[in-house]
């Protein structure tokens, strides 16, 4: 399966096909809400298992760039004893899959699908795809209680099945998690197949154990440290382990973690990790990102929602999971698994079943007070800490089954208070005492720096409130009404034509469209542009001449009579999801001719071909205002690139250049420069 309306241009690419030593399963992206994952068919998302880089997925907010989180989680089953197809015994027996091996020879991936409620919306700019890449969808399921759900099933060789359900949700309160049913079967089945081989197993003294390992965030890796991206300064706290604080939760447990203190950096203060001078190192960030904003402000963690407490009784046990603990990402139990080596599993089995201890936040800052902690994180260690969670002791008779559901989520400060927040902080030349005014829900608050960012905690209790509330309602949530199916913009010398498609079926469960555009950035302000009735499609936009680098989406807005505002989802109207019909892809005005009077020397200009249309060559000029790299390339209308003209180091001033197209079939090509960060796109036809 491959991802539908892929993105072309690298500026805009979001996501990236499965590379490295998991190529051969199968992946799927959960990408319609504001929190966005990959999951791989094999059961979980060890590290580099989708892509090189140790921080990938787990973004949010994902219309930002690089707001990865994750570094790694492991599934590893456990059991006091058991033998195998051969009749050999082993006592115990310990299978990993993560954090870093890939779990071959013992987890077999059966069967994994992308069940999406309606198909992805066709977005585009100038006729090319420009939507955000989703994967697409293998089903479509009107019914469906998420937006989205995965369905994965994996057998292992201890002949225990899981089968996981992962939802996604539209709602834009409940769109920072996603939420996993887990369903552990005594199967008996030790293969990719589904003929079981131990049929009469009993798996007795049976733990699923899970870790996870956070890095926040990807965009201030290089600023801030290199080890920040492995998690070296990662700071993981719990709640409902009866051990510390529940920070306002009930009736869940878990695990969560933030960018705590990292010893080498010493510039100023690294919590929230303030952005004064930007390491730009992989592309992470831009030499202008001066401002000191806060680059991560990001709380993120699991929230265990159920946990059945035996095979034959479903409710929930609040003694699971049994293990809440930390183990350090680096130990030598994380590690391939040996899973012949009955000495290295009693090890592994042992720490899997270790209780609940103390908290690795408190290990660090024993007083609680993160705000102001100097401690070191990583106490020691060359990796710094992964959360542990352990389920478990259950015996399972053949046939029976477990189920495990868990909230994963990311939530924090708003992307407009991190900036105000952390540009304050700079004013103050790093001050850590005094306290910053900022405005919440019509409230002032002054509170100091490190203050604000901890204040991300309440917001991600507030998310795993949400979660389990969703969950108890059986995903009755308030719904969100159908996006619409395509938005088209189509740029020209006077403005921006703009059209979109909706059922009319749907007309009666909306009050109209909101259109939103922001300039510059496609993590810029939007601001709403126009309202339109629901039996409207199109739209003219005219922004100011001579502008460029506009982003668009588009929302169906629904009834506030549909939303009673249960389940932690406040009254009246509800939007349709803003990222399946989003553009990721700037337009911009066409602008003047380098031959026109207007056309001041100095400036970036791409002019339009002559002659045009053409036969079968055409002329194409374009002006740089400095010297450096510049490519100009030819894309056909299906968004395939058919010829580059350039691609190299040209010096500042007019620049000439013939397109030959002698090969290609008549129709309407767009021909594309890239300077630097400027872009420019102009259509021509090559008429035969």
């Amino acid at each position: 399966m491959k991802p539908a309306n892929l993105v072309l241009f690298s500026a805009a690419m979001l996501f990236l096909m499965p590379s490295g030593a998991d190529a051969q399963f199968e992946a799927r992206w959960l990408d319609g809400g504001s929190l966005h994952n990959w999951y791989l068919s094999t059961g979980v998302e060890r590290e580099r298992g989708l892509y090189s880089s140790q921080q990938y997925g787990l973004r949010w907010p994902a219309i930002h760039p690089f707001q990865d989180g994750q570094v790694a989680k492991s599934l590893w089953i456990g059991l006091a004893s058991h033998t195998d197809t051969s009749g050999t015994e082993y006592a115990p027996k310990v299978i990993h899959n993560g954090p870093v091996g890939t779990g071959q020879g013992s987890f077999f991936p059966v069967e994994m699908k992308l069940i999406s409620r309606q198909p992805d919306a066709d977005v585009t700019v100038y006729g090319i795809r420009a939507g955000i890449t989703h994967w697409e969808p293998d089903e479509i399921d009107p019914d469906l209680p998420s937006e989205r759900m995965i369905y994965n099933r994996v057998n292992t060789s201890v002949g225990l099945t899981m089968e996981r359900r992962i939802y996604q949700f539209a709602n834009p309160w409940h769109d920072n998690y996603h939420i996993t049913e887990y369903t552990f079967t005594n199967t008996g089945i030790v293969d990719g197949g589904e003929t079981p081989q131990l049929p009469d197993q009993v798996l007795d003294s049976l733990y699923v154990h899970f870790q996870h390992r956070y890095a926040l965030i990807r965009q201030t890796r290089y600023t801030i440290g290199n080890a920040t991206g492995w998690g070296y300064n990662t700071m993981n706290d719990r709640f409902g382990d009866g051990i510390g604080p529940d920070y306002g939760t009930s009736n869940i447990r878990g695990h969560f973690a933030w960018h705590g203190i990292f010893q080498a950096f010493t510039y100023y203060d690294n919590l929230g990790a303030p952005i004064w001078t930007p390491n730009t190192a992989a592309g992470l960030l831009q030499p202008n990102d001066t401002s000191g904003r806060l680059g991560a402000y990001h709380f993120a963690g699991i929230a265990v929602l159920h946990a059945d407490t035996s095979p034959g009784n479903p409710t929930d046990d609040p003694g699971q999971p049994s293990t809440m603990s930390q183990i350090g990402s680096d130990d030598a139990l994380n590690r391939n698994n040996d899973p012949f080596n009955t000495v290295r599993m009693q090890r592994e089995f042992n720490m899997m079943k270790s209780g609940r201890t103390d908290r690795h936040a408190y290990l660090v800052e024993p007083s609680g007070d993160f705000a102001n902690s100097r401690s070191d994180p990583s106490m020691g260690t060359s990796g710094g800490w992964s959360t542990s969670t352990g389920f478990g002791p259950y015996s399972l008779q053949p046939g029976e089954s477990i189920t495990i559901v868990m909230a994963e989520g990311v939530s924090g400060l708003s992307r407009d208070a991190a900036n105000e927040i952390g540009r304050a902080f700079k004013q103050m030349n790093g001050n850590t005492v005094e306290t910053i005014p900022y405005t919440v829900g019509g409230t002032e608050y002054e509170l100091t720096k490190n203050e604000w960012v901890m204040t991300g905690r309440d917001s991600l209790m507030k998310t795993f409130a949400g979660a389990y509330a969703n969950y108890q309602s059986g995903y009755q949530i308030p719904r969100t009404p159908p996006h619409p199916s395509a938005f088209r913009l189509d740029p020209n010398e006077e403005g921006i034509a703009i059209e979109w498609e909706y059922e009319e079926a749907d007309e009666d469960h909306i009050t109209g469209f909101e259109i939103h555009r922001a300039h510059g950035a496609i993590d810029s302000t939007y601001h709403l542009i126009h309202t339109a009735m629901p039996g409207e499609r199109e739209w003219f936009d005219a922004p100011e001449p001579g502008s460029w680098k506009f982003y668009y989406y588009i929302q169906a807005i629904g009834h506030a009579e549909d939303n009673d505002g249960s389940v932690n989802t406040p009254p009246g109207p509800i939007p349709s999801n803003r990222y399946f019909a989003q553009t990721t892809y700037p337009v911009n005005l066409t602008i003047v001719n380098i031959d026109d009077p207007a056309y001041e020397p100095g400036t970036f200009y791409l002019a339009k071909n002559y002659p045009n249309p053409f036969n079968p060559s055409t002329n194409i000029r374009f002006a740089l205002p400095e010297a450096g790299h510049v490519m100009l390339e030819v894309f056909d209308v299906t968004g395939r690139r058919v010829a580059v003209l350039a691609d190299d180091s040209r010096p500042a001033g007019t620049h000439h250049i013939t397109f030959e197209a002698g090969h290609l079939s008549s129709g309407v090509y767009l021909y594309r420069l890239i300077a630097g960060n400027r872009v420019q796109i102009r259509k021509m036809v090559l008429l035969k």
